[in-house]
């Protein structure tokens, strides 16, 4: 017998999907929507809402509706300590936590090891969502020229450098130069702001897993919405790590993007 699944929900289509999925595959799922986070749909409630502070409320859901496992997906905003209004438990944890809070991967590390102390397993969204990892080559029609590819790899460099410290996992870059890097405003809200920055026409978004990062949490995902701001922002192109992303409504994403003249690409890792 398939165990239960919480899927825990941040914003975008990602943590929906996890739901139409498992509905289809008729695996039973327990849907926890991040109050100020996921995106609600009023005909298609979550289960619950809950609040990022309330940790014992929280763990007690997850036991009572006899929970074994349980996936991360969606976009989730750093909230302000002062906002957490943690209950009893939350405030435990979070003196546990110390100075972990200062690191996205040390967040999500310590709140993993707290879950499976109490007995759930973390599952990747890859795992549940296969035909959703990026794949190596060019989604649609538009190629690469060589600049493009040369600022490929200087945004790899930069995650690489930018990741080792926590810190972020896109970057835009134009001719060699980084115009932006993702910190706590998320990768929207990064590529958004670059307008202004860009030279004339260019300007590459590269997002890939920060090293050693957990593939389980957090990983790398594009679509539709990011095609629609890259282009909003004047960038030519987006390149993820083949194999270390999740790529949502390919079919979609492709046509809009040769539309746009905007290039999509796998790239293999290292």
């Amino acid at each position: 017998m398939v165990s239960k699944l919480a899927i825990v929900a941040g914003g975008g289509d990602l943590p929906w999907l996890l739901r139409d999925t498992c509905r289809a595959n008729g695996r039973e799922s327990f849907f926890l929507a991040l109050d100020g986070h996921a995106d609600v749909k009023c005909d298609y409630p979550p289960d619950v809402t809950i609040r990022i502070g309330d940790w014992g409320k929280t763990l007690d859901l997850l036991h009572d509706n006899d929970v074994s496992e349980l996936v991360f997906a969606g976009t989730v905003r750093r909230p302000n300590l002062n906002d957490l209004r943690p209950d009893a438990r939350g405030a435990a944890f979070l003196a546990r936590l110390g100075l972990s809070w200062f690191g996205d991967n040390s967040i999500l590390s310590a709140v993993m090891k707290e879950l499976e102390k109490e007995g759930f397993s973390i599952v990747s969204p890859e795992t549940l969502l296969a035909e959703f990892v990026s794949k190596e080559g060019i989604y649609g029609s538009i190629e690469l020229d060589d600049s493009a590819w040369s600022d490929i790899r200087r945004g790899r460099e930069v995650i690489s450098a930018i990741g080792a410290q926590d810190i972020g996992q896109a970057v835009v870059i134009q001719q060699g130069i980084v115009v932006a890097v993702e910190a706590a405003e998320g990768t929207d809200a990064m590529i958004k702001r670059c307008k202004p920055l860009l030279r004339g026409n260019g300007g590459v978004l590269v997002k890939f897993p920060k090293p050693g990062q957990d593939r389980r949490v957090d990983l790398p995902t594009i679509g539709v919405s990011t095609v629609h701001t890259v282009k909003d922002a004047g960038l030519v192109g987006i390149a993820v790590e083949a194999g270390g992303a999740l790529v949502i409504n390919a079919d979609e994403m492709k046509k809009i993007a040769d539309e746009a003249g905007i290039f999509v690409v796998g790239v293999p890792g290292d």
